[in-house]
């Protein structure tokens, strides 16, 4: 079971003002667990973005104008999400994006679904959490997922949170990275080629230095305080 946690972030609100697609950001699950794997563009949309916009994702007209196209990146997108399930916090606002990125290929692109199924994970937390917030970082909240990190909004950040909030919300644990380091380069394989996680792994001991250690118990205690004293790493 393959799917893709995707994200974008855009010039603006919405695409029938002609506002443009300027972040991607996937992250691959197999059989629910992240392999490391994943697509990462910045894009010229060919027109400013609008102000508000600026101040949720951080992005300037300046930083994207040397980047690609959407239409240069097209085809390795695609390619990226083909048979996949997409997995996508209010999926409404990025499919739309996209199905406009691609109709302004012109005539045969058609739409997202077209190349794979799409999961909006706002429905289901809102099945699961009715009456209550469910924003990301809301839910990174409930599950205690660590969002600290996300001063600004960005594709690929969020998509690697939402990731782990999804196998929580879905399954109730998170599976492990097979890679050593999701932020480290050298441990990340290319776009569009996946590792099969079915085959044997010979997994490295690496032990854990004291400020880890004491990181790791201000992360309980934080578990712990937010659960009224039911954090399971403590029973």
């Amino acid at each position: 079971m393959r799917q893709i946690v995707l994200d974008t972030e855009t010039t603006g609100l919405t695409p029938e003002d002609g506002h443009r697609i300027i972040e991607i950001g996937c992250v691959e699950l197999i059989n629910r667990v992240l392999t490391g794997n994943r697509f990462h563009v910045y894009l010229n949309p060919e027109r400013e973005i609008d102000a508000g916009a600026g101040e949720v994702h951080g992005l300037t007209n300046e930083f994207l104008a040397s980047k690609p196209l959407f239409a240069d990146i097209a085809e390795d997108l695609l390619a990226f999400i083909g048979g996949a399930e997409a997995i996508i916090h209010n999926a409404p606002f990025d499919v739309a994006f996209l199905n406009q990125e691609l109709s302004l290929l012109g005539a045969g692109k058609g739409e997202v679904r077209d190349y794979c199924a799409v999961t909006d994970t706002l429905v289901l937390a809102k099945k699961r959490h009715p009456g209550q917030r469910n924003s990301l970082d809301a839910l990174c909240k409930r599950y205690g997922v660590d969002n600290s990190h996300r001063d600004l909004h960005g594709a690929l950040l969020d998509a690697e949170i939402l990731a782990q909030v999804y196998l929580l919300m879905t399954g109730g644990q998170v599976s492990l990275f097979l890679e050593p380091d999701l932020h480290d380069a050298s441990s990340l394989t290319l776009a569009g080629q996946s590792r099969d996680p079915r085959k044997s792994v010979k997994l490295r001991v690496i032990y854990c230095t004291e400020s880890e250690l004491m990181a790791h118990e201000a992360r309980l205690d934080a578990i712990d305080k937010a659960s009224k004293g039911r954090c399971q790493w403590r029973q």
